[in-house]
């Protein structure tokens, strides 16, 4: 114990040549002394007090209370419910009515996902999950909808500005936020707590989807964000074929370095409209 101790005091491996504990201690006020450290001790086993009680009395109640089948549904959420279940039937019907785009087939996964979990996410009460998935999801949508106006207005910068504030959102809310944070709960947390049941392979094998979704929404996005910075504008959706105008006038446009932004040459990627003419690659 001497020879540690001895050790650990070495004025030798603590200071330069000609510096002593003396010296160090003429300059040191009294509040600053080594031993008062110790006061990390008491107060550590404290904190481990502290966060028994929390896990014990508050974590796990709340834990156990959000994946029960007997959520309460409260009016705000019924109405919510029925609003977002009203919106993407509806867009399941416009889906046929409107013009095709590359992406048909995706589209309509999901909004079929989607109406689907919103219907079986009510009937068993997981209203809370199911209501953070639309709160997310709706998040970017409010951009979109905004860059859309701008569009339709003809204030391009306004228009490719908010465009790139909601790819910002997106990436950020569907491949970081959903991913993280609800699927890590849906999958693993409750599988932990109350274990697989048959509804619950059916929620995430939707909620699974529907990442799958984002992720290739999110390399439209990317790789539109990446020609706008190469061009200086918004171009046109990906996906989409040319709808407005033949294919000799976007070429004649083209040459001539004009990019048509009408109000009808708009598109959605997953209801996210861009300026939708072609562009030369």
């Amino acid at each position: 114990m001497a020879v540690v101790l001895a050790w650990l005091w070495n004025e030798r491996f603590w200071f330069p040549v000609n510096v002593t504990w003396a010296d160090l201690e003429q300059k040191t006020p009294e509040a600053y002394r080594v031993g008062h450290l110790l006061a990390a001790f008491p107060l550590a086993a404290g904190l481990l007090v502290l966060r028994h009680f929390f896990e014990s009395m508050l974590d796990e109640p709340c834990k156990q209370d959000y994946f029960s089948v007997f959520q309460p549904i409260t009016p705000d959420i019924y109405y919510y419910y029925v609003f977002e279940l009203a919106h993407y039937l509806s867009l399941m019907y416009s889906q046929f009515t409107d013009i095709k785009r590359k992406d048909f087939f995706l589209m309509f996964v999901h909004h079929v996902a989607a109406v689907v979990l919103l219907i079986c996410s009510y009937i068993n009460k997981m209203v809370r999950i199911g209501t953070l998935v639309i709160c997310l999801h709706d998040s970017g949508d409010i951009l979109l909808e905004l860059a859309k106006l701008f569009n339709y207005a003809k204030y391009q910068r306004l228009c490719d500005a908010t465009f790139v504030l909601f790819g910002v959102v997106f990436l950020i809310t569907r491949l970081g936020i959903f991913p993280i944070w609800i699927l890590n709960s849906t999958m693993f947390e409750s599988w932990e707590l109350v274990g697989p049941y048959p509804s619950w392979w059916l929620f995430n094998s939707l909620l699974l989807i529907l990442q799958v979704l984002h992720i290739i929404w999110s390399y439209f996005i990317i790789r539109i964000a990446c020609k706008a910075m190469a061009r200086g504008k918004v171009l046109r959706d990906e996906r989409s074929d040319v709808e407005s105008s033949s294919e000799d006038d976007v070429t004649s446009n083209n040459r001539k370095g004009i990019i048509n932004t009408s109000s009808n040459d708009c598109n959605r990627i997953n209801g996210h409209v861009i300026s939708d003419q072609w562009a030369e690659e």
